[in-house]
């Protein structure tokens, strides 16, 4: 199964939250509310900088993904 870069997800219980999930390497579930992000992977070894710059990168694509979603219900 090949699947989305991207997917939205919501909980009943955190009403006021909208996550993204970045399916990916790295993959990490990010909540636009806040900017908390949830990593699924072990980054350990990886260099601070390269992760700072990629995760201020995948951050920017899931706002957008998620605004691009948002304008298919409009």
């Amino acid at each position: 199964m090949t699947l989305p870069k991207f997917l939205l997800a919501d909980n009943s219980k955190f009403p006021e939250d909208i996550f993204v999930l970045h399916t990916e390497f790295p993959r990490f579930l990010i909540n636009l509310k806040d900017d908390e992000v949830e990593w699924f992977e072990d980054l350990t070894g990886e260099s601070e900088e390269d992760i700072a710059t990629e995760l201020a990168d995948l951050m920017d694509k899931a706002g957008a993904f998620y605004d691009d979603e948002m304008k298919e219900f409009d």
